[in-house]
């Protein structure tokens, strides 16, 4: 279950930058091509962000379960699993930021956006 949930993030949310034209849909992206910043800079860069993005995202969804921030009374979250009818199976998947980074198609476990 953790794979199907977390399996499109590299190559949709994170690689996606490293495609053709993805830099160039981007304005101030685009502008600092233009002006002769390194474009593989730019994609490590942009590709971090979005695995940090991700990853914290991830981490509030699934870890958290709450806002520390509101009042005690406040309701949390949990992500659950469904079957394929989405009828709700009480499993709860949580933590999902740990398993983000052995997920990298690459085998590098993101050590590429770090360097």
């Amino acid at each position: 279950m953790r794979t199907l949930v977390l399996r499109a993030i590299w190559p949709d949310m994170i690689d996606g930058w490293a495609e053709p034209g993805a830099l160039e849909a981007t304005p101030a992206a685009a502008r600092l091509l233009e002006a002769g910043a390194d474009r593989d800079d730019l994609i490590r860069l942009a590709r971090n962000a979005a695995y940090d993005t991700a990853f914290q995202l991830l981490y509030r969804l699934t870890a958290y379960g709450r806002d520390e921030d509101a009042p005690a009374d406040s309701p949390g979250w949990c992500l659950v699993e469904c079957t394929p009818g989405f009828e709700l199976t009480e499993r709860e998947i949580g933590s999902l930021h740990e398993d983000l980074l052995s997920l990298d198609p690459s085998g590098r476990e993101g050590e590429d956006l770090f360097t």
